[in-house]
């Protein structure tokens, strides 16, 4: 059995890293952030008083897609309103399991 693996890394001594908080108060939305770099790996995570909610999109996944893990531990694949990586940031989808008005979500991105 063969096992094919790729990595990269651009440029090669080079690693950015972004975090943050995001939370909406208004209208429940897809929004941006702005993060100065095209990620290759973005989390975000909703704690709220229920349970943690988290997305994950990795690079090589397509646009609008992400792994939620759910407040009972089970994951599961979206294939839309999940996470789309731009060359300055990324957007998180509409995705009501993670996406609430006046709850905060944490992130993070590293390209």
């Amino acid at each position: 059995m063969a096992i094919t693996s790729t990595q990269s890394k651009v440029p090669a001594s080079v690693t950015n890293i972004a975090h943050g908080s995001y939370l909406d108060t208004g209208t429940v939305a897809a929004f941006k952030i702005t993060t100065g770099f095209k990620p290759r790996y973005v989390k975000v995570v909703n704690t709220n008083s229920s349970g943690d909610v988290m997305m994950e999109w990795f690079e090589g996944m397509t646009a609008a897609y992400g792994i939620l893990t759910g407040i009972d531990g089970a994951r599961s694949m979206v294939t839309s309103n999940g996470i789309t990586v731009a060359d300055d940031g990324f957007t998180v989808g509409l995705n009501t399991d993670l996406v609430y008005t006046g709850e905060q979500l944490h992130w993070q991105a590293i390209g």
